[in-house]
């Protein structure tokens, strides 16, 4: 099992890079960059291929609203070559309220896009021929009618490092991750019970994995939560830290009928929770909403005990297929942490 982590940069991308080189040495395999609408994560990416040597460098995630599926992989493509065939590509749909609201996009037949982007990119990166692809979103190049007329096909001009970047990609709803696990390398996860993973994902990854191909190898998947290693007594008040950022999702991460970590959530049977969580959150009462954030969901999308029980954590998360696990330490040197949790899992 590898260890990842999203990497910030609040206080200055400077300084997170040096923190990356040193969780790098300390055994951390992928770093992780968001995007969401703040900076970009590619700049960030390319500057981190430039002060690291070993970690995958990897987008978490790129929406597949705000950019062409060519320059998606031209993206990948370019920090691939920076850092030596050490990117990863994160794709996901984001939600409407982003993709209308910040980039006037309208935010249609997602399950459609991601396949034809997935497909564009690996025809991109093979270079085996000029680009054409026919779909019923993408036409490249555009036919006649459409445009000029003057569209050419190309390849890339450059050779890539790899001719196939891993791809993975944020799903939660059930075609979403059918999908997922029929073409992806790998998937993105949020609010990961490894108890209740087969029970609520199980169906569509079975059904993903029964038209998979095999040269694609087996679905790689990247789960875990926040990490902090101690007597009880003395860490169980870290687990609250993840009180507003779960309310937030659970509650304002999406229109009332259109929020799919409320709709997962449910799914893991905390349907009266989420409904009311949502209905204080959208409210504007949010400390109400995340005093009502289930203890039990915050304990079992959490690593935080003695030893003993984090191990057992790992094991859990091994068990319901994870292979890299993701980790935010909490409440002591996230250096130390990952040398301890690298241990463990190596």
């Amino acid at each position: 099992m590898q260890l990842s982590m999203g990497i910030g940069y609040s206080g200055g991308h400077k300084k997170s890079a040096a923190l990356v080189r040193d969780l790098e040495k300390a055994g951390l395999d992928v770093a992780w960059v968001a995007e969401a609408y703040s900076f970009d994560a590619p700049s960030y990416m390319g500057y981190l291929a430039a002060v690291t040597e070993r970690v995958q460098i990897a987008a978490g995630i790129l929406p597949i609203y705000t950019r062409t599926p060519t320059l998606l992989a031209m993206t990948a493509a370019g920090v691939d070559a920076l850092s030596d065939g050490r990117c990863i590509m994160g794709l996901g749909a984001s939600g409407p309220q982003v993709i209308e609201g910040f980039h006037g996009v309208p935010y249609d037949r997602p399950l459609a896009r991601t396949r034809e982007i997935i497909e564009i990119c690996r025809e991109v990166w093979k270079r085996e021929a000029p680009l054409a692809h026919d779909g019923p979103i993408y036409k490249l190049p555009l036919p006649a009618g459409e445009g000029t007329g003057l569209g050419k096909s190309l390849k890339l001009i450059n050779h890539p490092v790899r001719p196939s970047i891993p791809i993975f990609v944020a799903s939660l709803g059930e075609k979403n991750l059918e999908l997922t696990a029929e073409l992806a390398d790998g998937w993105l996860p949020v609010f990961f019970i490894p108890e209740k993973a087969k029970a609520v994902f199980g169906p569509s990854l079975d059904a993903g994995k029964a038209k998979r191909d095999a040269s694609l190898g087996p679905l790689q998947i990247n789960a875990g939560g926040p990490v902090a290693i101690g007597e009880e007594k003395d860490v169980a008040h870290l687990r609250d830290l993840a009180r507003p950022g779960t309310a937030l999702y659970i509650g304002g991460m999406g229109a009332k009928n259109k929020n799919f970590y409320n709709a997962l959530v449910r799914r893991y049977g905390y349907e009266a929770e989420a409904e009311k969580i949502q209905e204080l959150y959208l409210a504007g009462n949010k400390k109400e909403a995340e005093a009502l954030v289930p203890q039990e969901l915050l304990e079992l999308t959490s690593l935080i005990g003695p030893e003993s029980y984090v191990k057992e954590r790992i094991q859990a998360y091994a068990e319901a297929g994870v292979t890299i696990l993701s980790i935010t330490p909490l409440g002591g040197d996230p250096v130390e942490t990952v040398e301890k949790l690298k241990s463990w899992v190596a």
